[in-house]
């Protein structure tokens, strides 16, 4: 069973209680704690070495991205990050200083984005390095933005660009919170997504929890620069397109709104964010299944993102 299949397997019978607005299957639990016209979202992810970075890591990097993931989710339903709990799992050889180079990196961003680092736990993994996230947000209840809400002729979006993470970028990615917050304070956005599997599977979770499909064009996906230097540097079957849609770890934005709204959304981010790109690849169709259109006609998209256990 790969990742998703066990998550599927393992939420199917889990307790819930009256504050739940939104369980297992979006990017960050919904909860209604009884401040008026305000949810909390509450998330929790894990890093660990030798799967989501190398032994040879910067700390300070490694810090960034293990707090980052969590703020990225948060950004995906247009939230506020306000407080997380740290839990570090250590080898047996652990080197003092090299933690608090960690937690350097982490103190950083936390303080860039207005975090409080709480808490959390300390305990032993023999085999390897291992940090985990709790992280505590809260958004207008009114703008908190699903996977879900995905409609037939939306627009299709995605911010900066796409593919070859692994050259650095999977480890220093700027959670796009700020750009979130202005699209749902600005546009009525339907859905919305963190690029953390890659474009290919994440854009399917959005269509798996809408009831819709989707028909993206190729020429229009933002490839990265590393993805395109990567390729022709290994020059292995996988393209710079593939990479662009199944790499993972690019922690930008996919998000659908209305077809009418998407040449001023389009036009207002120039304004808003000149130094970001961002790109139309495509549109919701009311027909399910992921479809690829390129220079020779439409396809199937056969393209998935990072799984684990797969």
């Amino acid at each position: 069973m790969n990742e998703f299949e066990l998550i599927a397997q393992w939420t199917r019978s889990l307790p819930g209680n009256a504050s739940v607005v939104v369980g297992p299957g979006d990017d960050c639990a919904v909860l209604d704690s009884g401040q008026p016209g305000r949810y909390l979202l509450l998330k929790t992810d894990a890093v660990v070495q030798g799967i989501h970075f190398s032994p040879d890591a910067e700390p300070e990097r490694i810090g960034h991205k293990a707090l980052g993931r969590c703020l990225s989710d948060i950004a995906a339903m247009a939230g506020r990050p306000i407080a997380a709990l740290v839990t570090m799992a250590l080898p047996n050889d652990f080197a003092p200083a090299f933690l608090q180079c960690i937690y350097s990196g982490m103190n950083r961003l936390a303080e860039q984005h207005g975090v409080a680092i709480v808490g959390g736990e300390t305990t032993t993994n023999p085999e390897r390095l291992l940090i985990s996230v709790c992280l505590l947000g809260d958004v207008a209840a009114h703008k908190c933005i699903l996977r879900s809400g995905a409609k037939s002729g939306d627009a299709l979006f995605v911010t900066g660009e796409l593919g070859g993470s692994l050259a650095g970028r999977h480890l220093e990615f700027e959670p796009r919170l700020a750009e979130a917050r202005w699209l749902a304070d600005q546009f009525p956005i339907h859905s919305m997504i963190d690029l953390s599997d890659g474009l290919a599977g994440d854009l399917r979770h959005v269509l798996q929890c809408s009831h819709v499909g989707a028909e993206v064009l190729a020429r229009a996906i933002p490839i990265s620069r590393a993805a395109r230097l990567q390729a022709k540097a290994e020059s292995s079957a996988k393209t710079p397109l593939l990479a662009a849609l199944s790499d993972g770890e690019d922690f930008e934005l996919l998000f659908t709104v209305a077809g009418r709204d998407a040449v001023p959304l389009l036009d207002a981010w120039k304004k808003q964010f000149p130094g970001l790109r961002l790109s139309c690849i495509g549109r919701i169709t009311s027909t399910p299944g992921l479809k690829l259109r390129d220079k020779t006609g439409v396809h199937s998209l056969e393209a998935h993102g990072y799984v684990h256990f797969a």
